[in-house]
């Protein structure tokens, strides 16, 4: 009994693999999201719970020291300021300067906003510039992923699939060896190009920026995270910074490109291909054995008959060859 009970619960594992696999792979998303969440609390809850001490100090000293201001005044200022700053928009006086609806500027919110990385920092003012977001969005999203994937599947060709192929065919060496060693080489390129290199960059253009920020920026936007916490340009007297927006905007088109050329060659990997189909739902072989057989028998069945259709069609269709009876073709012979 023990080993006819252990043979139909390995049966029935063995038959509903899939469905335990996604079972699994749900339950460990579900886990990491969990996980996520405890921790981002620990480290940050403590020092959001400083800067509202600090932020309520501060406010309690300058109703103090000007009291002739209210607290509900003060209030309502602020609200109309934060409200301001939600728009991108800073009473600040080193801010005022740089406008948020230039040419370059608006360049810029359009490859975030194609792109769905989507900082925040600059949202439209108008009613008619909101609903321009929206048709443009609609059209211009689904416009972005068919040019990125030609463009992807352009560039794998040259950059993925023929150098495995060469070093696998003039080599002679394993094509899943090559092709794992090209995808770490071609990782590690793509990492140093498009984010240790542009990080050093950002660390030395943006004051504020030390290499971490830079480099969390850099990920954040190619991820397309987009939080909107760090946005280069923004600085007070930026220098150069018409042609610094559209160099960070060719820098996120570039990047994304390049990042999604590093997922496709790791997605083509025989091993992710293998993992990945532990998860999908597999096709009944005997309903597929049953179409083909339908399918074998109508083909085979039908070709006398299409044969012999054929053959009288072009029959009728020889303009110069007359049907002839067999009295006639008898009366022709005699003759």
């Amino acid at each position: 009994l023990q080993s006819l009970a252990g043979s139909s619960c390995v049966r029935l594992v063995e038959q509903h693999r899939s469905a335990w696999c996604f079972a699994l792979l749900v339950l460990g998303y579900l886990l990491y999201l969990v996980f996520g969440a405890v921790v981002f609390s620990s480290v940050e809850l403590p020092y959001e719970d400083l800067l509202r001490q600090e932020l309520g100090k501060l406010k309690q000293r300058f109703l103090e020291e000007h009291a002739c201001l209210s607290e509900q005044q003060l209030e309502q200022f602020l609200v109309r300021v934060l409200e301001a700053s939600n728009y991108g928009v800073s009473v600040l006086s080193n801010a005022s300067g740089n406008w948020n609806w230039d040419f370059t500027s608006s360049l810029f919110f359009a490859s975030t906003v194609l792109s769905t990385t989507g900082y925040g920092h600059t949202v439209p003012l108008s009613d008619g510039g909101k609903a321009f977001c929206i048709i443009y969005s609609v059209i211009g999203i689904p416009f972005t992923l068919l040019f990125l994937t030609a463009v992807v599947q352009r560039i794998i060709v040259y950059v993925t699939r023929r150098p495995v192929l060469y070093f696998h065919i003039r080599w002679g060496f394993s094509k899943q060896v090559v092709a794992i060693i090209h995808a770490i080489v071609l990782g590690f390129i793509t990492v140093s190009c498009f984010f240790l290199i542009p990080a050093a960059i950002f660390s030395v253009l943006e004051d504020d920026w030390n290499f971490l920020e830079s480099f969390y920026f850099c990920f954040i936007s190619l991820s397309t995270i987009g939080l909107g916490d760090y946005v280069p340009g923004e600085g007070y007297n930026q220098k150069f910074r018409e042609l610094y927006k559209i160099g960070i905007t060719c820098y996120l088109l570039l990047g994304l490109i390049a990042m999604l050329v590093v997922l496709e060659t790791f997605c083509e990997l025989h091993e992710l291909k293998k993992f990945r189909k532990l998860f999908y739902v597999k096709k009944d072989k005997e309903e597929d054995q049953v179409n083909i057989m339908e399918h074998d028998q109508l083909s085979f069945s039908s070709i006398s008959d299409q044969a012999a259709s054929m053959k009288d069609d072009q029959k009728a269709n020889e303009p110069f060859v007359a049907s002839q009876s067999p009295t006639s073709n008898d009366s022709s012979l005699n003759n």
